[in-house]
């Protein structure tokens, strides 16, 4: 029998559950680790500027294709603990990452040696597992069920904790026998798909919610052929954005408090019948429940057994993968329509369209500063179907997604739940680094950007390339427009004047420079029409350096952007809305 370290098992193990990059920071209790990642080779390494930075890297890496499961690698004490925010956010989320740390030598762990914390304790409300292996021996079977679990049922994160001496003790230990554990998701039944079809098939006014577990199962070309062969309207939620194009006649926009179309919360409240595959009804989606109930019916399909009901109690509910629901509600209503039984959903479908064209926000304004929205309205001009958008936080993801347009599944990489500032740059590094060949543009606010700013760098030592819009208003957007309600203005300004660049007036911090001093290229607009050809600039500037691009817009200070605090039904529009073609060029559909 082969023997090797522990660490070296390790290593051996990721490479054959098909891990093929990892993000982290090496330190003193994770170094024998790192040696045997480099003796082993096969595995690139990305180093981060910080550890949580590493773990998001690792987020966005496992969201951008089906199947990745992104590494982060730290050391003992506070690396661990820097990259519980990620493991929050993958678990929130539903998103596999590997989080593996290093840890004080076995015999101290209780002697508060240096940097010795119980961080498996600390990462388990956050992640499917979190093991601290005191037996170099169960090190390959702590491994091997680490990827069974994150994969099985509802995906999500696991930490494992590898103290020093753990990792350096030689073991008996086989490669080229490892086979990974059979992955458990969940299936829909027969009867259980019959009934949620003659449900969807008795109403007159249906409506698929399509959520992020349907991207997760790699289904989305399922729910588009089931959508069509019934011919229902789909409303995808935020994470499910992209599971069938913003311009397909399907398509009935998103709904929410927040990240919603004006002609989807109306298209949501015209419905009867509500058919949920792979979402969460999260609260701002739903709103307040009793509007969002009201007056129609809803089947539930989530993988997760204990996600049905949890927030309200659907007429009907099925624990399953969403790739195997979709997959017999198509055979079944494949059935009803050879038998002729299958409802025509024309001009039910048609009335969602009709509310598209002709419920619209005003995008083109000629503002300076800028207003947001002509950001947005540009931004589509740029950049085509191809996109990847990733954003996490704030008043910008929020106009983004009412204004952007998605054409494909993983083409919103948004951290949903957890929502934690400064994601948006490293996940930005993960997607890139998953998708090499593709468009990436990353979508900041000024705070967001602040947070994790250093990571920049790892994309210009490691020539990532992508795009990165950055709208700027020297403010926390959304907390100031959430403080109206308490009549405050309090701690949520960013301005100042910078001495060393007096031309930004209160706006603060040169970007550009900050940029520019972290090994990346970066423009400043202030004016409309230099919107498109900046934009069109940084592409060029990408693909020229291989190292992000920073495209800053100087927005005016303050723009309240659409939403409501209670109710779909209640949402206040702030600006002037659409009511001519030339307010809203880049609308899906010209406005009726």
């Amino acid at each position: 029998m082969p023997r090797m370290t522990a660490a070296r098992a390790a290593v051996e193990i990721l490479k054959r559950e098909g891990v093929e990059v990892a993000f982290g920071v090496p330190g003193a209790a994770i170094n024998p680790f790192y040696a045997a990642l480099k003796a082993s080779g096969g595995i690139n390494h990305t180093l981060a500027r910080h550890v949580e930075g590493a773990s998001h890297m690792a987020e966005g890496y496992t969201r951008a294709e089906a199947g990745n499961i992104g590494v982060c690698i730290g050391t003992s004490g506070p690396a661990g603990t820097d990259m519980i925010t990620g493991l929050y956010s993958a678990g929130a989320d539903s998103i596999p990452i590997l989080c593996i740390t290093g840890q004080a030598p076995t015999a101290r762990l209780h002697k508060e040696d240096f940097q010795a914390v119980d961080i498996a304790s600390i990462a388990k409300p956050v992640t499917k597992a979190a093991t601290t292996v005191l037996e170099a021996a169960q090190v390959p079977g702590v491994f091997q069920q680490a990827f069974h679990l994150m994969r099985s049922g509802r995906p999500g994160p696991v930490l494992i904790d590898l103290p020093a001496d753990v990792q350096m003790t030689e073991i008996e230990f086989d490669p080229e026998t490892y086979q990974p554990l059979p992955v458990y998701k969940p299936t829909a039944t027969r009867a259980q798909a019959e009934k949620a079809i003659r449900l969807l098939n008795e109403s007159e006014r249906p409506l698929i919610v399509a959520g992020g577990g349907v991207i997760n199962a790699d289904a989305a070309e399922l729910l588009v052929e089931f959508a069509e062969l019934t011919g229902t309207p789909v409303i995808p939620t935020l994470m499910g954005w992209g599971t069938l194009a913003d311009d397909h006649p399907l398509n009935a926009g998103m709904v929410g408090l927040q990240t919603a179309h004006r002609y989807g919360n109306e298209n949501f409240l015209a419905s009867d019948f509500v058919l949920g595959i792979g979402n969460r009804w999260a609260n701002r989606h739903t709103g307040g429940l009793e509007v969002y109930t009201a007056g129609r019916k809803f089947v539930h399909v989530d993988i997760e057994p204990t996600q049905i009901g949890r927030i309200f109690a659907p007429d009907f509910g099925i624990a399953s993968d969403a790739g195997a629901a979709l997959e017999l509600f198509i055979e079944v209503a494949r059935e009803l329509e050879a038998a002729g039984e299958l409802k025509d959903r024309g001009e039910w479908a048609a009335s969602t369209q009709q509310r598209k064209a002709s419920l619209q926000r005003r995008t083109h304004f000629d503002d300076v500063p800028l207003k947001p929205q002509r950001v947005y309205q540009e931004m589509n001009r740029a950049f085509g179907p191809e996109t990847r958008y990733v954003t996490t936080i704030g008043l910008s993801q929020i106009a983004g997604a009412q204004m952007l347009h998605v054409y494909k599944p993983r083409h919103w990489i948004n951290c949903g739940q957890a929502g934690p500032l400064g994601w948006t740059i490293p996940a930005a590094l993960g997607v890139a680094t998953a998708a090499p060949g593709a468009q990436v543009v990353a979508l900041s606010g000024d705070y967001d950007f602040q947070f994790m700013i250093e990571e920049l760098a790892v994309g210009a030592q490691h020539h990532i390339p992508y795009v990165h819009v950055l709208v700027n208003n020297s403010y926390l957007g959304l907390i100031r427009q959430a403080q109206r309600n308490f009549d405050i203005d309090f701690q949520v300004k960013l301005e100042f004047e910078n001495l060393n660049s007096p031309e930004l007036g209160v706006y603060g911090v040169d970007h550009v420079k900050v940029a520019e001093g972290l090994g990346c290229k970066a423009i400043r607009v202030t004016q409309p029409e230099a919107l498109l050809p900046a934009l069109e600039e940084a592409k060029k500037l990408a693909a020229e350096f291989r190292v992000p691009v920073v495209v800053e817009a100087i927005l005016e200070r303050i723009t309240n952007i659409s939403m409501s605090g209670t109710d779909i039904d209640k949402v206040n529009e702030f600006e002037e809305l659409a009511s001519e073609p030339g307010h809203a060029p880049t609308a899906i559909l010209p406005l009726a």
